[in-house]
């Protein structure tokens, strides 16, 4: 049976459809054509009644029983766009979300202000916010992960972005024995107990990168902690929904001069500013 690429669009927004919101699913289909079959909106409205390859057909299916299982569509391209870039990701790293992107804003700010030039990015995963932070500034920079497979995933993506940066493997300020000016990071913050209500495509990515003890407090407090206690000037970290007061709070104890929480576009906490 043909099928055109036009025809092949309706049909997979409406098998999308059946498992995300009829919004979501329509730019989900675009998505797939762009980053998945290489066929831009432009192309297929002029192209559109051209015969889908049957290789390509049979591709779109596969795909479309990985998606039906939950898998997100970034892990079954292998990539995710972050600040306009291509970074690789697997199942060893965290997806990127557009929120994060004000953090590295935040990060950028607050470090071209105190005129910092040694910054650690520790968890880094796919490397986007270290990566980022090296392309963008003059900054030194090194980028820490508990993960190998993170790590190796990080590497290569910094070595097809050009980016040049340090790498340590290791918990937390742990795996970094130099003075650090600045310190950034996208920690776990999800409290367990929520796990039951998450979405189910997050039960493909790692488990470690994005659980917290302590109502998913635990490493962001353990990162203020030692971050004061190596004489940081500044910590810009991404944080949960509500974990901003009680944070805030903490950091303040810590002896951290200044705090600020930030929210994102949605009106949630998202980012925690601490300085001295």
């Amino acid at each position: 049976m043909s099928l055109t690429f036009s025809e092949l669009r309706l049909d997979l927004a409406s098998a999308l459809a059946h498992f995300l919101d009829p919004e979501e699913a329509s730019a989900e289909c675009l998505r797939w054509f762009d980053d998945g079959l290489g066929w831009e909106r432009t192309r297929l409205a002029a192209r559109g009644d051209e015969q889908v390859p049957e290789d390509l057909r049979h591709q779109v299916g596969q795909w479309l029983r990985r998606r039906r299982e939950g898998e997100p569509w970034a892990y079954i391209i292998g990539f995710a766009m972050f600040r306009g870039r291509r970074f690789a990701v697997t199942r060893d790293t965290l997806i990127p979300r557009p929120e994060t992107e004000l953090v590295l804003e935040a990060a950028l700010e607050i470090g071209h202000r105190l005129g910092v030039r040694r910054v650690c990015d520790i968890g880094t995963g796919s490397g986007i916010l270290g990566i980022s932070m090296a392309l963008e500034t003059e900054w030194q920079i090194v980028a820490t992960d508990l993960s190998a497979g993170a790590l190796d995933v990080a590497k290569s993506n910094a070595e097809s972005l050009g980016a040049v940066l340090k790498f340590a493997q290791g918990d937390l300020l742990g795996a970094v024995p130099d003075s650090l000016e600045l310190v950034v990071s996208n920690p776990p913050y999800v409290d367990p107990a929520d796990a039951p209500s998450l979405q189910r495509e997050l039960a493909f990515e790692p488990a470690f990168a994005l659980f917290a003890e302590d109502r998913g407090l635990a490493l962001s407090t353990a990162i203020l902690q030692q971050s004061a206690d190596r004489k940081a000037r500044a910590v810009v970290l991404e944080i949960g929904a509500g974990q901003g007061p009680l944070l805030g709070e903490r950091a303040v104890a810590m002896g951290w001069r200044s705090v600020a929480v930030r929210s994102d576009w949605a009106g949630h906490d998202r980012i925690l500013i601490a300085e001295n």
